[in-house]
């Protein structure tokens, strides 16, 4: 039996990415702020619980005024969900990248993205975007966008653990790369992460983790637990919010996990500040 082919036209991606960068930048998602909200009204430590209470007027400001809530704007991290069934009008790169051009122009976004790692000269408009498709089942188009900045970015880390590491070896590796962030990535912290796979398989593992809602926990019971267990030992740390001590140093544990070689256990965590921003429209 055939299937009946959508067409999709590429103006439509334009449209929804131009509005899913300011939305991302100007809106905190409802599970981060309802992490935020629990943090508040749970944290023990008064200056913990000041600070917090600061970095939630700074949402309220964002939100009424439609202001960046992070002076970091990021690069423009997107994921689409393409379906099979679908014919796009033109080149779908070109237009994700014309609906980031809009999108940080029209919004007054700050622009971090240079065109070579070293030279570092900007190329103006943020672009190009971090782009990661993958192709499912289907007709449809789901296009999320992740405003990743730098400082957490900086923070994040990578290691080929031998598998006689095991659980405890990816746990020690965790609390090892929280310890050495400190309070460089702007706590409360989230953190995706990613094991098994290959090398560079992980690290898309750890930022695809950062995509699931904070009160989503992994559908294997076994992770969902192992999430738990190092969201209390990373609160347990005491950096607590910004760094001036308390219990909220971190809101959320995300892991992502998929078959790997035998000799291998790759591990990635990949770091988030309390303004983890994330927009998603399908189309």
């Amino acid at each position: 039996m055939s299937t009946a082919i959508r067409e999709l036209d590429t103006d439509r991606i334009v449209q929804t990415v131009e509005e899913l960068c300011i939305r991302a930048n100007t809106r905190l998602p409802d599970d981060v702020k309802a992490a935020l909200d629990a943090a508040e009204a749970s944290e023990p430590w008064p200056l913990a619980r000041q600070t917090l209470g600061l970095l939630q007027e700074n949402l309220c400001a964002a939100r009424d005024q439609s202001l960046p809530i992070c002076q970091d704007t990021g690069m423009a991290c997107v994921f689409v969900e393409l379906g099979q069934d679908v014919h796009l009008s033109g080149s779908l790169e070109e237009a994700v990248n014309e609906g980031v051009r809009r999108g940080y122009e029209k919004a007054y976004l700050r622009k971090s993205v240079t065109a070579d790692p070293l030279r570092r000269v900007n190329t103006g408009d943020n672009t190009p975007a971090f782009l990661t498709v993958h192709l499912v089942p289907g007709s449809g188009c789901r296009i999320t966008v992740v405003p990743k900045g730098a400082g957490s970015e900086n923070m994040s880390r990578l290691a080929m653990l031998k598998p006689a590491d095991g659980v405890q070896g990816v746990k020690d590796f965790v609390m090892e790369t929280v310890r050495q962030a400190g309070a460089n990535p702007c706590p409360p912290i989230v953190l995706g992460i990613g094991i098994g796979g290959s090398f560079d398989q992980c690290a898309a593992l750890a930022k695809r983790a950062l995509l699931r809602p904070l009160d989503c926990p992994n559908a294997d019971p076994y992770y969902a637990a192992l999430e738990r267990e190092l969201l209390e030992a990373i609160n347990a740390t005491g950096f607590g919010p910004q760094g001036f001590g308390g219990r909220t140093t971190c809101l959320g544990v995300s892991i992502e996990q998929m078959p790997t070689h035998v000799a291998c256990l790759p591990v990635a965590v990949n770091m988030s500040c309390h303004v983890t921003r994330r927009a998603s429209a399908e189309l």
